[in-house]
């Protein structure tokens, strides 16, 4: 009972308090309170903005746009003619830029990604002279660029593309999906890959 007396007492409307020492100079506080109309909407949840990347003729959309052709950009995946990876390399070809482990290189994103840069480097420089020759003229309707080379080339072989390049389009070759040099120089054609080094040489090592 007096616990309560002496609480109750202490909010007395009686009981004045100065606040006088709490005073802070003689600025002005303004505050504000959002009306129901505001709360409303600060309720409601906020939806992120759909995003998509866009890569454009990039040489990260040169690779990307060629491994999502090879393979849907699976890194994991292993087709029915024994190409592995993302970009679908024949075990021949790997074993060419230092890579003699097929295990190892299904499972190593990073290292098919190094295994497409040598690849492409390596062309480029087999390549070298045609691309100098054939750049943007066109053969049976297709404008040729560097890109589309260096394409046709992961699918068909340096060789072969040369060929075709040298017979104006004569030369016919199809890989076992019935896939073209022709269509590659079309389906890849005006991608940035000038800065790809070109060396008869390189390797992921």
């Amino acid at each position: 009972m007096l616990a309560t007396f002496f609480i109750m007492s202490s909010f007395s409307s009686k009981r004045t308090v100065n606040l006088s020492h709490y005073k802070i100079a003689d600025n002005t506080y303004t505050y504000s309170v959002p009306n129901k109309a505001e709360q409303e909407l600060f309720a409601s949840p906020v939806i992120a903005p759909g995003f998509s990347l866009f890569l454009g003729k990039t040489y990260v959309g040169f690779k990307e746009a060629l491994g999502f052709k090879e393979s849907r950009g699976d890194y994991s995946t292993i087709n029915q003619f024994g190409y592995l990876g993302k970009y679908q390399f024949a075990k021949a070809t790997l074993s060419m830029i230092g890579i003699d482990n097929p295990t190892g290189f299904i499972k190593d994103s990073k290292l098919q990604e190094r295994a497409f840069t040598a690849h492409t480097s390596r062309n480029k420089w087999i390549l070298r002279r045609d691309i100098k020759r054939f750049k943007g003229k066109y053969i049976n309707g297709v404008k040729v660029t560097e890109s589309g080379i260096l394409a046709a080339a992961h699918l068909a072989g340096a060789g072969n593309v040369k060929k075709y390049l040298r017979s104006g389009g004569d030369y016919n070759f199809e890989d076992a999906f019935g896939t073209t040099i022709g269509y590659y120089l079309k389906k890849f054609s005006g991608y940035d890959t000038s800065h790809v080094k070109a060396n008869q040489k390189a390797t992921v090592i």
